[in-house]
């Protein structure tokens, strides 16, 4: 009788402490990528939830693509001011993500995140409803 109440409050106890470890084992389980992998020149496509990111890209419209280059110190290059208009604040930053990319405002905080969908491929959901595709470009030989 004693045996199985200290069993009872040992499982009470255990348990809790067992699916708490167990959570941060999930989460630490995602890697975080060091940010020299997602340093150099990205294509940005703008487009609605229902349209193709290649067919809008094929369309080079200056309104719905962009030029971005992460640089190596963690701040954005070339290519930022368009990124700025889709997310109607200037984007300064950016720090990879165990799940993704995020990029930063001038004070540092994360004003966008882009979730991981492949390597060299990113994608982010604007409060309108637009999806902004962040897709690695082509490294030249």
């Amino acid at each position: 009788m004693i045996e199985k109440a200290f069993t009872r409050m040992a499982a009470t106890f255990l348990l809790p402490m067992l699916m708490i470890s167990g959570e941060t084992t999930m989460a630490s389980s995602l890697r975080l990528e060091d940010p020299s992998a997602f340093a150099g020149h990205w294509h940005a496509t703008l487009t609605a939830p229902t349209d193709a990111a290649d067919a809008q890209a094929l369309q080079d419209k200056p309104s719905n693509t962009c030029q971005i280059d992460l640089e190596p110190d963690q701040t954005l290059g070339k290519g930022a001011d368009c990124l700025g208009a889709w997310l109607e604040q200037t984007p300064i930053g950016w720090f990879p993500d165990p799940d993704g990319l995020s990029i930063t405002g001038k004070e540092g905080s994360r004003i966008q995140f882009f979730s991981r969908q492949r390597d060299g491929l990113y994608l982010s959901t604007l409060k309108s409803g637009l999806v902004i595709t962040l897709k690695r470009a082509a490294q030249q030989p």
